[in-house]
């Protein structure tokens, strides 16, 4: 007996085995699943399930992060409290959503983007442009908040929404009393700005902080207090200024959810009372949560509404069983409405109306052609937090469309411009340029053995695998030898073509399924009608394939535009009329483009006090690259040397180039750039 017991204290070592698959051939359910649920439906938290109390998930910006003691001090029970009268009331309730955003490299361009965005039309309470506040200013400056921030390792984005916002009014004061408490729950005083938009019907305010604290370290802050912190303050902040709700307002918000076509509270609490055969059971009984007792009613009403979606289905009196894809499909439906929203507030404020059965919404490049048409809305995309933008286009197909690009893509894009939505024009590849470098050098020939010689000699790998990092170039030129863009020869070299990077990327575009938006023209219609210069109009007259014009909406606008524009051009003796029709000159957009870099340059060398020089084709031009400028006919690169400056065409291969030397052979109305060979030989694919 003795021995028993040293064995059950000493050698008793559970090895507990699979669920087995239940009798009635359903998904076993585990243990931490049944004590999740049975959680649950007991009001609480199963996130905190083996959280001691006080004690912070692990993490960079929970273990060290600021905030994590006023979190602990935060009641974990129910919001509701019950006077002496008998009647139940709850703390206000204020939505917080939260990113920490990087700010290194191009990220810090973006930011400046972020905020102008944020101060957009029509945002303030008064119908005005949206206004940037601080803790002392009114008018706020944001390029200074900005240029205060420019070293900081990353900054805070808060949307902060009471539900009650309207009842609120102007949310400064309620904005800066939240920051003054974070202050005293983070112990450090804040450098922040914020926004306030009263346009989309929830009065919200938009706060960005500075990643750093008063005394000059990085600003972390724990994650719970940016996950619960902030919004239980807002809350309280609200319950203060508006008093608590009582059971009655808080059962009528929930009535207004049961016919919602999105992600609803009610909808929560249905999946939490999902119960071990997969049914929602809402007959009364001792099983049933308080919540379930409660709400039963909305319940019921809530799953009649799934029911009729299809997202749900009665299986017996009061159970019901619930599509696998419930949630998905309602924030997806969510995120539709708002979208949909966001397309006929934009067609609205610019005066247009649209059968609303034609509004698409674009979420990845597809098999069908490229969309022509006017940006007539732009604003933050999603959640406002994401750092992308949207455009809301009204297309020549007499559809309206809806795309997100990044806020730098968009930021030279204004409501007006003309765009084309389709696939995202695929950035250079560090391997072509190799490639280009090596072969201009060797007669337009690229021989792997030549490239793999300088490699050794200009550049250090890692690995030190010389042969596979030439052998990745040569895999490159496999597959456009396959698409016809390059020529393999018999002794295992290959012929480039002058036109090789242009094509490559031709190439890689047309495989790419990733959205983009290119813009055609940066002035609106009437103005292309009489521009001296090389517009969207003169490019559709000389293309091989007109865009269908759809004869309504701005089909129709862009087709009267184009008629005015023939007969512009035919003044101008740049076109005329024959027996075959409208003819234009070959040099037509030549032409143009020459006057309007003509005009401009004059423009510039008055401001620079140089002299302005145009370039011939066949000349050779070499110099520092100042800038870009963005005409009509085009982007162009201001190159200067000595006491003059040119202006030629502009291409992505030397943005990064800026104030440094350039070279290049102008070809026509285009440019071979020559930057020069660097020290080793560019690593990525």
């Amino acid at each position: 007996m003795s021995t028993m017991a040293r064995d059950d204290d000493t050698g008793f070592e559970p090895r507990p085995g699979r669920s087995r698959p239940r009798s009635d051939g359903r998904k076993p359910v585990s243990f931490l699943q049944r004590v999740t649920r049975e959680v649950t439906r007991a009001g609480g938290d199963p996130r905190r399930i083996g959280v001691a109390k006080g004690a912070s998930k692990r993490g960079r910006f929970n273990a060290r992060g600021r905030g994590r003691k006023a979190v602990a001090t935060f009641p974990r029970q129910s919001g509701w409290s019950r006077p002496e009268g008998g009647m139940r009331f709850r703390a206000r309730r204020v939505f917080v959503k939260a990113r920490v955003v990087k700010l290194r490299g191009s990220k810090s361009k973006a930011a400046y983007a972020h905020l102008r965005y944020l101060q957009r039309d029509s945002a303030a309470l008064d119908g005005e442009r949206g206004r940037l506040y601080s803790a002392n200013l009114d008018q706020a400056d944001g390029p200074a908040f900005l240029g205060r921030g420019q070293d900081d390792c990353h900054q805070f984005r808060l949307i902060v929404a009471p539900e009650d916002g309207t009842e609120l009014g102007d949310l400064r004061d309620f904005t800066r009393q939240l920051i003054v408490q974070m202050e005293h729950d983070l112990d450090t005083r804040l450098d922040w700005v914020a926004v306030d938009h009263h346009n989309t019907g929830h009065p919200h305010s938009h706060v960005v902080i500075r990643g750093m604290t008063d005394d000059g370290k990085v600003l972390n802050i724990a994650g719970d207090y940016i996950a619960h912190g902030i919004r239980h303050r807002a809350s309280e902040i609200a319950t203060l200024e508006l008093g608590p709700q009582s059971e009655w307002e808080v059962q009528q918000k929930l009535g207004r959810e049961v016919e919602q076509d999105r992600f609803t509270r009610l909808d929560k609490a249905i999946l939490q009372e999902v119960n071990d055969q997969g049914l929602v059971d809402l007959r009364i009984g001792e099983e049933q949560s308080y919540l379930g007792r409660a709400n039963r009613a909305l319940l019921i009403g809530r799953l009649k509404r799934l029911e009729r979606m299809g997202l749900a289905r009665e299986e017996a009196p009061a159970r019901w069983s619930l599509s696998g894809r419930l949630e998905k499909t309602l924030r997806e439906l969510g995120e539709r409405g708002d979208i949909i929203k966001t397309m006929h507030r934009a067609m609205t404020e610019q005066g247009l109306r649209r059968d609303p059965q034609g509004y698409v919404i674009h979420r990845s490049a597809d098999r069908q052609p490229p969309t022509v048409g006017r940006v007539v809305g732009k604003g933050l995309a999603g959640d406002e937090l994401t750092g992308r933008l949207h455009l809301v286009i009204d297309g020549m197909d007499g559809r309206v469309h809806y795309a997100e690009v990044t806020e730098v893509a968009g930021d030279e894009i204004t409501v007006g411009s003309i765009v084309e939505v389709g696939r995202a024009e695929a950035p250079a590849r560090p391997a072509d340029r190799n490639i280009i470098e090596l072969a201009r050098d060797n007669g337009g020939i690229y021989e792997p053995a030549i490239h793999l010689r300088t490699a050794r000699n200009s550049m250090r790998l890692p690995d030190g695998n010389y042969e596979g990092y030439v052998e990745a170039h040569v895999r490159r030129l496999e597959a456009l030898r396959r698409a016809g863009i390059v020529e393999r020869l018999d002794d295992g070299n290959w012929r480039i073509p002058q036109d090789f990077e242009d094509r490559a990327r031709g190439y890689d575009t047309g495989r790419s399924k990733q959205l983009g938006v290119r813009v055609l023209s940066f002035i609106d219609l009437d103005a292309q009608v009489t521009a001296n210069a090389a517009t969207w109009l003169d490019r559709e007259l000389v293309a091989e394939t007109l865009v269908t014009f759809r004869d309504s909406g701005f089909g129709r606008e862009a087709s009267e535009a184009l008629a005015r524009r023939r007969k512009w051009l035919i003044a101008q003796g740049l076109a005329g009329e024959t027996d075959a029709g409208f003819v234009t000159r070959r040099d037509m957009l030549a032409t143009l483009a020459r006057r309007e870099i003509e005009e401009t340059g004059k423009k510039l060398a008055r401001q620079h006090g140089l002299h302005f020089r145009m370039v011939e084709s066949g000349e050779r031009i070499s110099g520092t690259y100042r800038q870009s400028v963005q005409l009509v006919s085009g982007k162009y690169a201001l190159v200067e040397r000595s006491h003059e400056f040119t202006l030629v065409p502009c291409r992505p291969v030397i943005e990064k180039a800026l104030g440094r030397q350039v070279s290049g052979l102008v070809r026509g109305s285009g440019i071979s750039w020559e930057l020069g060979r660097k020290r080793g030989l560019g690593t990525g694919m």
